[in-house]
């Protein structure tokens, strides 16, 4: 087993999956300061997957009424609502008629197209018992729906909270970054939808450095807040397969600061089981062997 199979460096999942001459790996690079919240992105997934609605229950969350991902939700817009810094130049737009930026009394809204984070190190693949999960040859993470027996290990297992089982048979779902799609030489659906050009795809290397130039502008212009997201190959998870430019603090937008892979720590865990059990096994030996020696010196 190699030693950095649930956590560290891993420049290709692709390849540690077993796919050989297998593509670049991609993914989605989600900047969310051009985001406007139109849901664009969650209609078009929502009718290409053929998803369930989520329903019509008003959150009172602002304009987010599907509150979060789900196994029927595989793309959210949330939807943010702050008091507008003074002093600062902001994105997106602050709302018109609550005030302006200069004296601190706008209203600004922060808008994000959150998705599943396709990690290098997937938990959730990791502790499938089915192989309903798997790694396929373009780097994302894949759930196959008819193989899932609802054992729902996968569920606490995502440090992101991203997969969820459906009630009516407890089978998990999550975002498959359109799979079908990428098999036919086409883009994800939500990316093609996407007006702005908010969730841009394509080959993860390149989304990094779009992503590192976009931020180098927001900053030139004054937007000192704007900072990327799952970027790093060396973060918690091996780096995401869809990472964002935010605008705000990770936990404003209900994302974990400092995600790490629920796996990491169990091939250490594994090598303590076993001297444990090793130990026992040696107690239990020579708790046997100590009553036939004593017999044998009784007799001699």
């Amino acid at each position: 087993m190699r030693d950095n199979l649930f956590s560290g460096l891993e420049p290709d999942p692709a390849a540690d999956a077993g796919h050989r001459n297998a593509p670049p790996r991609v993914g989605f690079f989600t900047d969310t300061s051009v985001c406007i919240g139109c849901k664009a992105c969650e209609v078009a997934c929502k009718e290409w997957n053929a998803l369930p609605e989520d329903g019509l229950s008003l959150t009172g969350m602002s304009y987010d009424n599907t509150a979060g991902l789900g196994a029927s939700t595989w793309r959210h817009v949330a939807f943010i609502e702050q008091p507008a810094p003074a002093g600062r130049t902001q994105l997106p737009l602050v709302e018109p008629d609550a005030g302006t930026p200069e004296d601190g009394s706008g209203v600004r809204w922060l808008m994000s197209s959150d998705v599943c984070k396709h990690c290098t190190h997937a938990a959730c693949l990791d502790v499938c018992p089915t192989g309903s999960l798997f790694r396929t040859e373009f780097g994302t993470v894949v759930v196959q729906e008819d193989i899932c027996n609802g054992c729902g290990y996968c569920v606490p297992a995502c440090p992101y909270g991203v997969i969820e089982q459906r009630p009516e048979d407890g089978r998990a779902f999550k975002c498959t970054l359109c799979y079908d799609r990428l098999g036919a030489g086409q883009e994800p659906a939500c990316a093609k939808a996407c007006p702005t050009e908010s969730i841009q795809f394509g080959p993860l290397d390149e989304l990094r450095e779009r992503a590192a130039l976009r931020v180098e502008q927001l900053h030139t212009a004054g937007v000192a807040e704007a900072r990327l997201y799952g970027h790093e190959p060396d973060n918690g998870v091996g780096g995401d397969g869809a990472f964002f430019l935010l605008m705000d603090e990770p936990e404003v937008y209900g994302m974990p600061p400092d995600p790490v892979v629920t796996t990491r720590d169990l091939p250490a865990m594994w090598r303590h089981a076993g001297i444990a059990a090793l130990s026992l096994a040696a107690g239990a030996a020579l708790s046997f062997s100590i009553p036939s020696l004593t017999r044998r010196s009784g007799r001699t």
